[in-house]
């Protein structure tokens, strides 16, 4: 851009030059007087002084105001208005005057015909016969021309001590032409002070945008920005992303669904669009915030009391839209960036800590802890599939699965993710049943190992749409990378279970229990033992067969499973022999542990068949052995199979 100051200097030579030749000429041809002179040269002065003053002091305004200031001293007048004319819209704005009760910035307007403009083309000045009523209270009109095109009027109204009437037109014709290069050579150097301004404004907020990563200091500096260089505009950034968080900025969500074509033209297709709201008198302006790889939003900038947007701002929004939209696509890639490195950060420990061969609660129970940290999710829920097509809540989800009503959700996300074979992001779930436990985010991943889904882990928030899509992605990849690791843990478990259990029975194994037992009586209180015999099992392998024999071993053993602790111990003694150990349960309870299960034997198994119990107890209050607790037990067994069996029977320390 070329200096300020040259331009200034340029025209005040150019235009003190002509001021000087035309003085000269009506001075000497029109033999016009002193004081008129005078009055001509006191106006060549202010545009000298205005050319001498400080870009930031230089106001356009304010220098036609000294200007009317010394016409209103030199003529003796009473009042002078200049009325700046609008050749597009055809009207005269009241721009200036000497009388301070007239609002310089008054929206009011005259409007102009054709006929009404030819004839003030065609005259140099009016005296009280003038084409206009609204002008009747003044008496003398200089229309203000240049390149006969007429850019303003002066308008001037008499004292009653002197007369403004032209008694030689010559004066007036040499004013009009020497405001008219004053205004004109002002209102120049206004606007070349005014573009500068708004340049530096433009480089020192693209000098700010890269210097900051922040997205909020990127918003706000536009908004600086726009309130510095139009404080008389009305604007709003309209952003495509979620910026609920901006509330002291005039920012609103770009809605996709949006009725204005006008923002939804210049969003998709970049480029600025206007809209002329001619019953409102203003004009918009939206601009894109357009960067490299896409359009983040729209600046929306109206221009009151205009019914065509000005050409002049046109550029510099757009400009200034441009350089926001790369700012802010450059803090969105930064602050997408450094999410990326906090997701690979967080997979990377996650990996690194499930590898260290957890057992599989550990594991749930750190994979629970990562995914509340990353999510703040209110409920996170980790499911296997059976092989008989349930599924399995495993230990350390959160409590709410633990409950009836969870259900509701695990049998849909179940059935939903083998329909669609796909994760789940759901941001408005409502599932009928689910009132009064109502979920309405859900993300839900499959966990697949080898082309196999083993179950799914279930993330949910009560609030709909709280999850994002990158949030999404993260817990797609946290379940990925920690497949393998649960299915480890499982398997690791189900090995350890396999060494220490029963193959048929699915029970433990007697040493598995003999070891448990000897611990709890070193470490523990108390603890109930109960030995079981099936009655006349040799009669059911005879009469049945073998292969009918197992299946009721079987069938008992199950039993036993579902009604003992998960700490409880449920072991095969040997042969059609079965045991459990009660670790802190009292005789008492004990005694009616076996009792239930001795009564279940007898309604659920087919064919049916009875069982006989042997029950005995020890706490550390007197000096006992594992030895001498299971001679209790058989004994007491050997009772009640010898006393009509299908009975339970304590054996009691002597």
């Amino acid at each position: 851009m070329e200096d300020v100051r040259c331009v200034k200097n340029k025209l005040s030579f150019t235009s003190l030059n002509k001021m000087s030749t035309g003085l000269q000429q009506f001075i000497g041809m029109m033999g016009m007087d002193q004081e008129k002179y005078f009055l001509l040269c006191e106006l060549k002065s202010i545009t000298i002084q205005c050319l001498e003053m400080e870009q930031e002091n230089l106001q356009y305004e304010q220098v036609v105001q000294q200007i009317l200031n010394q016409l209103i001293q030199g003529l003796e007048a009473k009042e002078i208005t200049f009325y700046q004319y609008n050749e597009k819209k055809q009207r005269l704005y009241c721009k200036v005057s000497t009388n301070h009760n007239k609002n310089e910035n008054n929206v009011d307007y005259i409007k102009i015909c054709e006929a009404h403009m030819k004839e003030i083309q065609n005259n140099d000045l009016f005296y009280r016969n003038f084409p206009l009523s609204e002008f009747e209270e003044y008496e003398l009109l200089i229309p203000l021309k240049r390149n006969e095109q007429v850019i303003g009027l002066l308008a001037m109204m008499e004292n009653k001590q002197n007369s403004l009437m032209p008694q030689d037109s010559s004066f007036y014709k040499a004013l009009s032409t020497e405001c008219t290069r004053l205004i004109q050579t002002v209102s120049n150097i206004s606007r070349i002070v005014a573009e500068e301004k708004r340049y530096k404004q433009l480089f020192r907020v693209t000098e700010k945008f890269h210097s900051s990563m922040n997205m909020d200091e990127v918003l706000r500096e536009i908004i600086y920005t726009l309130r510095e260089v139009f404080p008389n505009f009305t604007y709003y950034l309209l952003l495509s992303h979620d910026n609920n968080h901006h509330n002291d900025l005039p920012i609103k969500d770009l809605e996709y669904d949006s009725e204005n074509i006008s923002v939804m033209q210049a969003y998709v297709t970049g480029t600025a669009q206007f809209e002329d709201l001619i019953l409102e008198q203003k004009s918009v302006l939206y601009a894109p915030l357009k960067g490299k790889q896409g359009v983040y939003g729209v600046l929306q900038v109206t221009s009151p009391c205009m019914m065509i947007f000005p050409k002049g701002e046109i550029e510099f929004i757009t400009l200034l839209a441009n350089t926001a939209g790369s700012a802010i696509e450059n803090a969105q890639l930064y602050s997408q960036s450094k999410r990326l490195i906090a997701d690979l950060q967080l997979i990377n420990e996650t990996s690194h800590q499930l590898n260290s061969n957890l057992r599989l609660t550990e594991t749930i129970t750190y994979m629970k802890n990562q995914i509340s940290k990353s999510f703040n999710a209110e409920e996170i829920g980790f499911v296997l599939y059976e092989e008989n097509g349930e599924v399995e809540i495993l230990q350390g989800s959160s409590d709410f699965f633990k409950k009836q009503q969870a259900w509701i959700y695990i049998r849909y996300i179940k059935e939903t993710i083998i329909d669609r074979k796909e994760s789940l992001f759901l941001g408005d779930l409502q599932l009928k049943g689910a009132e009064s436990f109502l979920y309405r985010s859900v993300m839900a991943v499959p966990m697949v190992q080898s082309g196999v889904v083993k179950g799914f882990a279930v993330v949910m928030h009560s609030e709909a749409y709280y999850f994002s899509f990158e949030a999404f992605k993260l817990l797609q990849s946290l379940i990925h990378h920690s497949t393998l690791a649960f299915t480890n843990s499982i398997l690791r478990e189900e090995l350890e279970k396999m060494v220490v259990t029963d193959h048929l029975t699915r029970l433990y194994s007697r040493s598995y229990l003999d070891k448990k037992l000897h611990e709890s009586m070193n470490t523990e209180k108390e603890g109930t033992f109960i030995l079981i015999d099936i009655d006349n099992f040799k009669k059911v392998n005879d009469t049945y067969g073998h292969q009918v024999g197992d299946e009721i071993l079987v069938q008992v053993s199950s039993i036993i499973q579902k009604n003992i602790r998960g700490t409880d111990i449920g072991a095969r003694w040997g042969g059609e022999e079965l045991a459990i150990y009660l670790p802190r349960v009292t005789l008492t309870v004990g005694e009616v542990i076996a009792e239930r299960i001795r009564s279940k034997v007898q309604l659920e198994t087919m064919p049916q068949i009875s069982i006989s119990c042997g029950v005995s107890y020890w706490n550390n209050a007197q000096e006992d052995t594992t030895k001498d607790l299971f001679k209790r037990a058989d004994s007491a067994l050997y009772e009640a199979k010898n006393t009509g069996k299908n009975k339970v029977v304590l054996g009691l320390v002597e």
